[in-house]
């Protein structure tokens, strides 16, 4: 009933002509009193000015008009007696981006400074200033924008040599549902991979690491440390694996044990080293980054988390390049791992996304003309019997060079099977003759396409829904002399992405080496 009256009361003052305390910016409307949610309306003509005043852009402006024209002109975030319950979530969420991204571009001081006030001023609340009508406006505005910067991303993903389609984000329409639910378990509103929370919760605990001191360790005579050597710069390397959360406790003991060759361990996997469980010149270079660096690092890999989908539900395939690995997901369930070999810095395998719809066994090669003008022709020149040693016949000519493929078999350079998901940069995945190079830490030695180790278990899976194709079947198709190809039912997307830091299924951070300097390039736009 207050509600009620308060209302009537403003809209018979509105009518008044020539009273000068007048609110002219509350809006007249018809909306049925018993469906508000606030009796407190923005005026039209203030919206307007507002627009007009901070200038803002065509599609930002319209969200705001159809915003409150849906909401019948209601607030969104005021209540007559303060601040809404969403507006309180919002500006959590805001200030935690704020903190964690150092990204002062959505930072308004004088917005700042008045809902800060509002949150922690006891004293008595006006709703109907006009300050209050403005500040309402503002929210807005600052809403949008901040979904849009915070979960879409502030650089164009194509101008970096990522072509995976970016993740489509409606801001009005979070916006609305936002509001509606009051701000509640906004994870589940918010178009959020689940990575990029995972590494939210990871870079706050790093960005307290920023104040300590992050001297270099240096193993001076000793060129490397192992279990039961015993030297001073032991304790160093004990702490600074603490502060990094690959040994629980500190110890000053200057004894290379056996809870410090676990550490050890660890932290090889997590950067991707040789796990011997030893500390060498390698070990010492990635535990001397600092700080500040992976800060960075984890920032520029949020902005990459930021353009990818909200991958929760469904089968996919995911290759990250710099970790030269394969990963196949059954919604948020890791099912299948492997390691890969990826395009040399020459041949830099392209980031993109597709959908994988053939299995082919026992395939042909078609040797790309770059291959065959480069390679095969010079090694004709050097041995006519160049083509029947490596199991190759001519098939026809185009442009002036030979078609050449290689004939299925032992000697094929795509090995026993290949996965196809048609592009226009004739990338696959395919097996390989090859198999020393997957036991390799740094696995860049392809010329853009991507073996994989494990090639009949990627089959298998991919297969598990077609009647007949059981193990025996598979081994069977691969050892032969004649090509087949297999239509899957549904084709399974595939994902071709490239990750320097990310979090793993164990809930461990992990970093890996810039192969093709894409970070730099991320760098450039995000902090310079």
């Amino acid at each position: 009933m207050r509600i009620i009256f308060l209302y009537l009361l403003l809209q018979f003052l509105f009518m008044t002509e020539g009273n000068a305390s007048t609110p002219t910016y509350l809006q007249d409307t018809t909306t049925n009193l018993s469906d508000t949610i606030t009796g407190l309306h923005v005026n039209h003509h203030l919206l307007e000015n507002f627009i007009s005043n901070q200038q803002i852009k065509n599609k930002e402006a319209q969200d705001i008009r159809e915003f409150y024209e849906n909401r019948s002109y209601q607030y969104a975030w005021f209540l007559e007696e303060g601040l809404a319950e969403q507006t309180q979530s919002f500006w959590n969420l805001y200030e935690i981006f704020l903190n964690y991204s150092g990204d002062s571009s959505l930072y308004n001081r004088e917005l700042n400074e008045r809902v800060n006030f509002l949150k922690e001023d006891d004293g008595p609340f006006n709703p109907y200033e006009q300050d209050v009508a403005i500040t309402e406006l503002k929210l807005t505005e600052l809403f949008l924008k901040f979904v849009k910067r915070a979960y879409s991303g502030n650089v164009d993903p194509e101008s970096l040599q990522w072509q995976i389609p970016q993740k489509k984000v409606n801001t009005l329409e979070i916006l609305n549902e936002f509001v509606k639910n009051k701000g509640k378990e906004p994870e589940s509103i918010l178009p959020v991979n689940h990575q990029y929370l995972l590494m939210k919760e990871k870079i706050i605990r790093f960005q307290k690491l920023q104040g300590r001191e992050w001297p270099d360790i240096d193993l001076g005579k000793n060129k490397v440390l192992k279990l039961g050597d015993s030297a001073a710069v032991i304790t160093d390397i004990k702490n600074r694996l603490q502060l990094l959360g690959d040994l629980p406790t500190t110890a000053q003991s200057q004894i290379y044990d056996s809870s410090l060759e676990s550490a050890v361990l660890n932290f090889q996997r997590r950067h991707g080293l040789t796990k011997d469980g030893i500390v060498g010149p390698a070990v010492i270079k990635a535990i001397n980054i600092p700080i500040q660096s992976k800060i960075e690092k984890m920032l520029i890999n949020m902005e990459r988390m930021r353009w990818m989908p909200v991958m929760n539900e469904g089968r996919r395939v995911v290759v990250n390049i710099p970790e030269f690995r394969l990963h196949v997901y059954e919604g948020s369930n890791e099912v299948l791992s492997m390691n890969v070999v990826v395009g040399k810095s020459a041949n830099r395998t392209v980031i993109f996304s597709d959908k994988i719809k053939n299995v082919v066994f026992s395939p042909f090669w078609n040797i790309p003309r770059s291959i065959i003008r480069n390679e095969i022709l010079p090694g004709i020149e050097r041995n006519p019997s160049y083509l029947n040693r490596h199991n190759m016949e001519i098939t026809g000519n185009s442009n002036g060079l030979p078609i050449i493929r290689q004939k299925p078999g032992r000697k094929n350079a795509l090995g026993r099977v290949k996965f196809i998901f048609p592009n226009r940069y004739s990338i696959y995945l395919h097996d390989t003759p090859s198999k020393g190079l997957f036991q390799r830490t740094q696995r860049a030695f392809s010329h853009g396409c991507i073996r994989v180790a494990e090639p009949s278990a990627l089959a298998e899976y991919l297969l598990n829904d077609q009647a007949g194709w059981t193990e025996k079947k598979i081994k069977k198709a691969m050892h032969s002399n004649s090509e087949k190809w297999v239509s899957l039912k549904e084709p399974v997307p595939v994902f071709i992405s490239y990750f320097t830091a990310w979090v793993d299924e164990s809930q461990q951070l992990n970093f890996r080496d810039d192969i093709y300097g894409h970070d730099d390039l991320i760098k450039k736009h995000l902090f310079e």
